[in-house]
């Protein structure tokens, strides 16, 4: 590779740095680079088509968000899931992401209720064949759907953020509890029902509070006894 960090455009340099960022991101949200997994720059590099350089960055920006560690004599490695933060942050999102499916239910409409069930059955399907990548990402379209609706713009910020730092807790949880998507998607249906069915507030924030904690339960028993 010939390209360096002054060689190329600053326009140019900046591209590269964002898509080698996005894809050692990726794999490592995906699962192909796992914990303690040493990340070699050159071989990376190589993988991407780039130099080094773009790669360095990237590594650099995935170590801010704490995805990457470094270590003496090792260098880069992929960082283990902190249980302590998941465990703060699933805490925190069963309150505040049932406090907004609670005030959302009234404001959703059959047309989202539609699209809700129709990505239910999505992960239904998935179940035969399991895919805790994709099933993940279909969960939180699913209660994309249930709380973005929520008239209270501050609680959604704290529904985003709690979202926003379970991916970059890499917690496809699903992976480590796969036994728990089945009932993970009953519990959907359940919700919807609650929500079509005019529901008083306390119980749909109890019932999606539930759901949010047994994936909590079911990874912390599983933590507990590897």
């Amino acid at each position: 590779m010939t390209d360096t960090a002054t060689d190329l455009p600053a326009a140019t340099r900046g591209s590269k740095s964002e898509q080698a960022y996005q894809a050692v991101k990726a794999r490592i949200v995906e699962g192909t680079y796992t914990p303690g997994y040493r990340l070699v720059l050159g071989s990376i590099a190589k993988d991407l088509g780039v130099s080094v350089v773009p790669v360095r960055e990237a590594i650099r920006r995935l170590e801010a968000e704490g995805l990457v560690t470094f270590e003496r004599n090792v260098g880069a490695t992929v960082a283990g899931i902190n249980p302590t933060e998941y465990l703060y942050t699933m805490q925190t999102l069963s309150i505040v992401e049932g406090a907004a499916t609670a005030l959302s239910a009234p404001l959703i409409d059959p047309a989202a209720i539609a699209r809700a069930r129709a990505v239910n059955q999505e992960m239904r399907e998935c179940l035969d064949h399991f895919d805790p990548v994709r099933f993940t990402r279909l969960n939180q379209d699913f209660h994309s759907v249930l709380f973005e609706h929520c008239p209270n713009p501050h609680i959604l910020d704290l529904v985003h953020r709690g979202w926003n730092r379970l991916a970059s807790l890499r917690s496809s949880t699903f992976r480590f509890v796969p036994g728990r998507a089945r009932d993970s998607v009953e519990e959907h249906e359940n919700l919807l029902k609650l929500i079509e069915t005019g529901a008083d507030a306390e119980q749909i924030e109890k019932a999606a509070r539930l759901h949010r904690s047994a994936t909590l339960d079911a990874y912390l028993a599983q933590a507990n006894n590897p």
